[in-house]
């Protein structure tokens, strides 16, 4: 009982200071340009907010004295890197595209940046950007973080095999067991092991980044899993590997699929183009689920901070009203943010599971059709 009471203290605790921590970076981000721009200028919730959930070529952390002559942002830099056909290989920081005296952007070395878009001032130029993005920098800090627990864990049970599982064991050791056989060994049959590396790779993966998505902070902060070049990378392997596991009865079942009048294969396939047409969805679909469904929970956070600014404009009183209502909501979303990035890992994972599954299977058909 103590131990279920100081984990639900704990999550409270988390929800709470992430809640605090994303409303500071969030008015950190609303001062970002300045005082007196901001003074003029009506607050624009639909530009804030997609700027949070997109890419960047920095990482912006908080802002010192904002409102003052001596405001200064704190931002960790990220490398630009360029190859360009006359220029050759072209590497700098991206604090060159911000002017430190006046803070404003800035040209360097015939580049410059346009809604977070490298251009160059030569129009003719062919360049290609091979940039270390917020997002790329947040899939290495993912990934560093993956191999240190997997590699701690394992080294763990090195040293005391047999042993009762304890610490962060007890917590990586469930989940392998449940995807495993609830999941993976049911989806695909005997030949799982095959698979099982690569699916609990792609489930922690997803789940790792979709927990440091929830933190508004370095490392955290990062929207790579509500990135939608990310999520398609990870569907078409999953669609590579099933179509090259792919046994011979899984093509017979789309040419031919058994059952289906011979009317609907003759003369125009339309049996044959509709399971195609669902071979070629399922990458499509795996990709638009994640990435729409992390995407919404940010926006949606977002969306309820926004409340305080838009209502913090037409009375200070007001504002203050709804931040109330704000903050509570989004305590709640947290908490659903929480339980949303297991269930998307999870539901990524099985949906994988099963089209391996589905490409190995064996047809055994009886010849009992008139």
């Amino acid at each position: 009982m103590p131990n279920k009471i100081n984990l639900f203290s704990f999550l409270i605790s988390f929800v709470f200071i992430f809640s605090l921590g994303c409303a500071n970076n969030f008015a950190f981000a609303n001062e970002e340009h300045g005082a007196a721009e901001h003074a003029s200028k009506k607050f624009n919730a639909g530009k804030l907010i997609m700027e949070h959930v997109s890419d960047e070529h920095g990482w912006h952390i908080l802002t010192l004295g904002e409102g003052t002559e001596h405001e200064k942002h704190i931002a960790l830099p990220l490398p630009i890197i360029i190859y360009s056909q006359t220029k050759g290989l072209v590497v700098f920081s991206s604090s060159n595209f911000v002017n430190h005296e006046t803070h404003h952007a800035q040209a360097y070395q015939g580049y410059s940046l346009d809604e977070q878009k490298i251009i160059s001032e030569d129009a003719s130029e062919v360049f290609y950007d091979l940039s270390i993005t917020k997002n790329v920098f947040a899939l290495f800090i993912s990934l560093a973080l993956m191999l240190l627990v997997f590699i701690s864990v394992a080294n763990t049970y090195k040293r005391n095999p047999g042993v009762a599982p304890k610490g962060l064991q007890s917590f990586i050791e469930p989940l392998i067991v449940f995807l495993r056989d609830e999941v993976v060994k049911p989806s695909i049959g005997h030949k799982y092991h095959k698979y099982l590396p690569f699916l609990l790779t792609l489930f922690f993966f997803i789940f790792f980044n979709n927990l440091l998505g929830l933190i508004p902070i370095l490392p955290g902060g990062a929207n790579v899993t509500g990135n939608i070049a990310v999520t398609m990378v990870l569907a078409l392997t999953v669609f590579g590997i099933t179509l090259f596991s792919a046994k011979k009865d899984f093509w017979i079942h789309i040419v031919n699929t058994p059952g289906v009048p011979w009317w609907l294969k003759f003369p125009i396939p339309l049996m044959p183009i509709i399971e195609l047409m669902g071979l070629i969805s399922k990458p499509l679909v795996l990709c638009l689920r994640l990435f729409a469904n992390i995407t919404a929970g940010h926006i949606i956070a977002l969306a309820f901070f926004s409340l305080i600014f838009i209502f913090g404009e037409m009375s200070a009183g007001v504002g203050y009203g709804v931040s109330i209502v704000s903050v509570a909501f989004t305590i709640f979303m947290n908490f659903l943010e929480l339980l949303v990035a297991f269930l998307q890992a999870y539901v990524f994972t099985l949906l994988a599971s099963l089209y391996f599954g589905s490409a190995l299977e064996e047809h055994h058909h009886e010849e009992a059709h008139h």
